[in-house]
């Protein structure tokens, strides 16, 4: 980075800074806690002498300090895989259920929208597919933060819910599913090979919220890729061309994960094997009715406060399933 032609390669330099910043957010936290350190071990045999309580009582709220980061830290390093450390796609996709789960499909959005929120992150809406009646059928975010994909990835999977449905008038109890796919956001930098010859390229109108933004023309598309059968969408930018941008980058994330997963010993150890939208196949089941309780399937860990949890409150669950999958 001292270099006098450093900056002569915008791009790379960026890439240069970058990485630089990422090594620089683990040195300077363990330098930091490395020094604390030494400062207790030093004072400990005075405190110790002493008997002073107060000086006690400082030194173990330190200590308490050190373990909470210390705790964060390891959290950061189980996040170590390749693609861990980008950002990401996260799409949900209404299951059996009909009006119901297209229902649950929007209260789960609002829920990632909420946690995302609690981590600073920056969300954009990428497409969006209203339900025929109430709810989403589709949606799909851009995120962009720190590890963000390491932490989505927990929630790849099937969710399932159990409530009193809103849409019986008879207020029977009603099981809804949806599914949460995440991709990694591939940079510009990984080459992918996609053959114009291999595309379907549609158009449509993008869902406007009425009245005069209505949009009127035919700006949103659809991008399927014959040989997988990957379909991606957007509807974010006013301009065709644009939105056909978006479309191929997500392709191309979608393409080369893909390519990773089947070079892999295992494509159930890097994403989850691919299950049905329904009964058997939840990640986590999210229980409103007889009683509230919200329990994941694969770490069994649970919280009882289901409308917290509906809130954004889901970092317990992740950091279960991270802890989980590093052991």
């Amino acid at each position: 980075m001292e270099s006098p032609t450093f900056w002569d390669d915008q791009e790379s330099a960026q890439r240069v800074i970058s990485e630089a910043n990422g090594i620089r957010d683990w040195v300077v936290p363990i330098d930091k806690l490395d020094g604390q350190l030494d400062g207790i071990i030093e004072l400990y045999p005075e405190v110790l002498s002493e008997d002073d309580g107060a000086l006690k009582q400082e030194m173990l709220d330190e200590v308490a300090q050190i373990e909470k980061a210390l705790e964060k830290l390891e959290i950061d390093r189980m996040l170590s895989g390749e693609f861990d450390a980008k950002n990401c796609y996260l799409s949900i996709n209404a299951g059996a259920g009909g009006t119901e789960s297209c229902d649950w499909a929007l209260m789960l959005s609002r829920m990632y929208e909420r946690w995302v929120a609690k981590k600073g992150w920056k969300v954009e809406v990428e497409n969006l597919v209203p339900g025929d009646v109430a709810g989403i059928k589709s949606i799909t975010y851009r995120i962009e933060g720190k590890y963000a994909y390491g932490y989505c990835s927990a929630e790849k999977g099937v969710h399932r819910l159990v409530r009193i449905s809103p849409f019986d008038s008879n207020a029977k109890r009603h099981t809804s599913f949806a599914s949460v796919d995440i991709v990694p956001i591939i940079e510009d930098d990984i080459v992918v090979d996609i053959a114009p010859e291999d595309l379907r390229v549609d158009t449509f109108r993008a869902t406007g919220a009425g009245g005069q933004h209505v949009n009127t023309t035919d700006s949103a598309v659809r991008v399927t890729h014959n040989p997988t059968g990957i379909v991606v969408s957007s509807q974010k930018e006013r301009s065709q061309a644009n939105n056909r941008e978006r479309c191929m980058k997500m392709l191309k994330s979608k393409l080369y994960e893909l390519k990773v997963e089947e070079k892999a010993e295992s494509i159930k150890e890097l994403s989850g094997a691919k299950r049905e939208i329904a009964w058997g196949s939840q990640i986590r089941s999210y229980t409103l009715q007889p009683y509230c309780l919200v329990k994941d399937t694969r770490t069994k860990h649970e919280e009882g406060n289901a409308e917290a949890v509906l809130n954004g409150e889901i970092d317990p669950f992740v950091i279960a399933y991270l802890k989980g999958k590093k052991s």
